[in-house]
């Protein structure tokens, strides 16, 4: 059994420990929390699983580390804390751990990260003899192992368009909702997931990855933004109250550019609320979905839908996101020390965890 640490208890935590406990080669031995008022509490509780797991939460990172797990699922999110999320990161792999995370954007690729991102990872590897996988849904298997699968099921491909479309008042980070997309905020208000140039460096590399995959080169990586205001003041379950004039929705695409066209796209339509860009694609049942179209012969459409917690559509995608993670940490362990991508390590099936609930 490997010896996991989950880090970090919010949304992707809460599905990671679930994933933990259920995964037949992994055995959950700590789990690190920011808040004092989450220690000594256990991971069942805050997985919300029924039982116990007989883990108490803790927050000495470095008694933790100096256990020398295995595996590391670094939860936290590196959107607000970037250089945080990234130091601790690089202590865990220093300390020997496998480490999977969808906090670190630049390091979706490797390859094409700054050597800020890149260089502390690759002198921890050297120093530590663990390694780095970072993916997600979006970026994540949304835009890369999905639209690569599906690619092969054509003769012919003028284009891959990767889609989330997402009605985020489901989404339970109020901060990133608001203050980083601009959901409720005046239409003058520049959002900073937004501004130019953030797009291509979320999305860039994924852009990259199919690209290196399908064997072509990009000419260049292009971004367009569309936003609509709200017509009507709106109240949601998890955020309270959006107002008329503000900020309702978003539409961007980061477009990557072969040969003088944009082959391959990654598009975001996200919503506060149904009522705003009505004319915009919505997904098949109003709450969320990730779709990939696959332009050619023939034309390919594949729409994913994943609920979790309640039938709610942002946890069900947080929880796919912990699956290809979680799923890759007994690979991880078993391939030499380094820094992967997700053309590196295989999506593979779930051995093991048919009818299988997490285990104390």
């Amino acid at each position: 059994m490997i010896s996991t640490v989950v880090w970090g208890t919010g949304n992707v935590g809460r599905a990671a420990i679930r994933a933990v406990a259920a995964h037949p080669a992994l055995r959950l031995d700590a789990v690190l929390v920011h808040s004092r008022a989450k220690a000594g509490r256990d991971a069942a509780e805050l997985a919300g699983l029924d039982g116990k797991l007989g883990v108490e939460a803790t927050d000495d990172v470095t008694a933790v580390l100096a256990a020398r797990p295995r595996a590391v699922v670094y939860a936290a999110s590196g959107d607000l804390r970037p250089d945080e999320a990234l130091a601790d990161v690089v202590r865990a792999v220093r300390a020997g751990a496998v480490v999977v995370t969808p906090a670190l954007y630049p390091l979706y690729d490797p390859r094409s990260a700054p050597p800020e991102w890149r260089e502390p990872v690759e002198a921890a590897v050297a120093d530590g003899g663990g390694s780095l996988f970072v993916s997600g849904v979006d970026p994540g298997w949304g835009n890369d192992v999905l639209p690569l699968l599906v690619s092969g099921l054509g003769t012919t491909v003028d284009a891959v368009r990767c889609q989330e479309i997402f009605d985020y008042s489901t989404y339970e980070q109020e901060q990133s909702v608001r203050d980083l997309i601009g959901m409720g905020h005046p239409m003058e208000y520049e959002p900073p997931m937004l501004l130019p140039g953030v797009p291509t460096m979320v999305w860039g590399g994924q852009l990259r990855l199919m690209a290196r995959a399908l064997g072509v080169e990009l000419d260049e990586i292009r971004e367009t933004l569309l936003r609509r205001p709200l017509d009507t003041t709106v109240t949601t379950r998890t955020m309270g109250v959006f107002e008329a004039g503000t900020q309702g929705a978003v539409r961007f695409e980061v477009q990557g550019v072969v040969a003088g066209e944009p082959r391959l796209v990654i598009e975001h339509i996200t919503r506060i609320h149904p009522s705003c860009a009505p004319d915009w694609p919505v997904p098949p049942n109003g709450d969320g979905a990730h779709r990939v179209i696959v332009e050619g012969r023939p034309r390919i459409e594949v729409t994913v839908e994943a609920v979790d917690e309640d039938a709610n559509r942002s946890a069900g995608g947080n929880a796919t996101a912990v699956g290809r993670l979680v799923g890759a940490l007994d690979w991880l362990a078993a391939a030499p020390p380094g820094l992967y991508d997700a053309l590196d390590v295989p999506l593979r099936p779930a051995v093991g965890k048919l009818g299988r609930k997490p285990q104390p």
